[in-house]
């Protein structure tokens, strides 16, 4: 397999070397303390948080999660560990009109059975949570998260104690986190392509590589045949005839072409039949670079519980499932 240039080899040396099995940060959410007076917990106050992220990431990301069907911190008469079923909606009912500018995004569960962690929630109603994002300067984002449960019978509205919230800003974060680690792989991988470059240019001698400057150099004379009993002795008893004799050069390039082809067995997959999307970021619902036929051989440059963040042949980045690939 031609992976081009030699300039693609600190790739290769890298993914292999330094295959980063990424461990994505977890917000760590100061909660209510167990045992308290539910009427004591603080409802009803929603997340405000400054993002070190740009708006554009923070709205790609927040659109991703609004979509991805489930309302997590929360639970439907101690069944399961969230709620399913919810859909993404630009707008709902249960909360009043957003005037406060930036972008807005709501998740809402309709027919929700007494879900957790709202205060004097109980019967059948509408589970909404709601996500606004406002820029802050170039690099920083506002993102301010609330969640409300609307009883169907009695249209009475019931506050979260945060839990809500927190759950699924910890959803958003790891997918900032995960776009933030491709993100230094590939400031890295430009600063180990420049630097292969620098190198083969100081390997280079009158425009032509060091190693075929060193074949075409004339060789010594060959030295006249002498018998065991006449040959001189260096002053450290090595004899001449050893002395002279020319030295086997090593072949980097040679040791080097065989490094990367161990690497490439550690970190090459295969795509599965029937092929994979090529996606943008580490979950479903972001967007498709491209597709990826079955055989397709991508680089394996990071590693998720989920996702792999890979490079192909023509040196397009993304994120490919685990379960897309085959396995060494």
């Amino acid at each position: 397999m031609d992976w081009g240039r030699r300039a693609r080899i600190p790739w290769l040396l890298r993914a292999g070397s330094r295959v980063i099995a990424a461990q994505l940060l977890v917000l760590s959410a100061t909660l209510p303390v167990a045992g308290r007076e539910k009427d004591k917990l603080a409802y009803g106050e929603g997340l405000i948080i400054n993002v070190p992220f740009s708006e554009a990431e923070v709205t790609q990301v927040v659109e991703d999660v609004a979509q991805n069907g489930v309302i997590r911190g929360t639970k439907e008469y101690n069944k399961d560990e969230f709620v399913s079923g919810a859909k993404a909606a630009t707008s709902s009912h249960v909360f009043p009109a957003w005037t406060e500018g930036g972008k807005v995004f709501y998740k809402v569960r309709e027919q929700a059975i007494d879900p957790r962690n709202f205060k004097d929630a109980g019967d059948v109603g509408t589970l909404v949570v709601r996500y606004v994002v406002m820029p802050q300067g170039e690099k920083n984002t506002v993102l301010r998260i609330d969640a409300l449960f609307q009883e169907e019978f009695r249209h009475t509205v019931h506050p979260s104690n945060g839990s809500v919230e927190s759950s699924e800003y910890k959803d958003i974060h790891d997918h900032l986190e995960a776009i933030d680690v491709m993100k230094k792989q590939n400031v890295e991988a430009e600063k180990e392509r420049e630097e292969i470059v620098e190198k083969k240019q100081n390997l280079t001698m009158w425009g032509r590589p060091a190693d075929e400057t060193a074949r075409s150099a004339p060789r010594a004379a060959p030295q006249p045949a002498q018998d065991d009993s006449s040959s001189s002795a260096a002053s450290d008893g090595t004899k001449l005839a050893d002395v002279t004799r020319p030295a086997e050069t090593a072949r980097p390039s040679q040791s080097l072409e065989q490094h990367v082809k161990d690497l490439r067995q550690q970190v090459e997959r295969l795509v599965k039949a029937p092929g994979a999307p090529l996606k943008s970021a580490p979950f479903h619902t972001a967007s498709t670079l491209q597709s990826l036929p079955t055989g397709t051989e991508i680089l394996v440059l990071i590693s998720t519980p989920y996702w792999y963040g890979v490079e192909t042949h023509e040196g397009q980045h993304g994120w490919i499932l685990r379960d897309q690939l085959e396995q060494p």
